[in-house]
């Protein structure tokens, strides 16, 4: 656990082929079920203070408490994630930090010196954040509000996790609107 920010709850792996993933996480590491995205609907999203249009394919399961997170570009928008691939690497690009206190958490880390460099909204209160923090891969920060539907469906997530016998590999994402 972070003296700093409590326990990681997710951890983020940027790869170049999601199905791929899914299916070597699944099917040799026993991880499941995915919940998959193929275009997950960014809001507000700001590289680097400049705003885009990502088109990001994401899939999420647990293990145990911990979420993996698969996150696979679909174009060329400036995003960490590009950079990343663009340094040659792939795997683990992130951790990240959940949060019901969002503006709280936020000023406390700017307030410490930590860098926003990308930021967007996914549903209602499901801001999040990723800070100037890598030092070497994998160390990247995400702060990644938890006070609305995004919190909800990362709590089906982890459910759908516990006692997961192989089947239905891989689900569609619930719709943020509905929860």
């Amino acid at each position: 656990m972070s003296r700093f920010l409590g326990e990681i709850r997710q951890l983020g792996y940027v790869v170049h082929d999601i199905e791929a993933a899914m299916d070597y996480w699944s099917t040799t590491l026993g991880v499941g079920p995915w919940f998959y995205n193929p275009k997950v609907p960014i809001r507000n999203y700001r590289y680097n203070g400049q705003p885009h249009e990502p088109h990001n394919s994401v899939a999420l399961a647990n293990s145990g408490y911990v979420q993996v997170e698969l996150i696979q570009t679909r174009n060329d928008v400036p995003s960490m994630y590009r950079d990343f691939l663009q340094a040659g690497r792939t795997g683990l690009q992130h951790v990240a930090y959940w949060t019901a206190d969002y503006d709280a958490d936020l000023a406390r880390l700017t307030a410490q010196g930590f860098k926003p460099v990308m930021s967007g909204e996914v549903g209602e209160r499901g801001r999040f954040i990723y800070f100037d923090t890598e030092y070497h891969p994998g160390t990247v920060i995400e702060l990644s509000e938890v006070a609305g539907p995004k919190g909800k469906m990362f709590d089906l997530i982890r459910s759908a996790s516990e006692g997961w016998d192989g089947s239905e590999p891989v689900r569609p994402f619930p719709d943020l609107s509905k929860l």
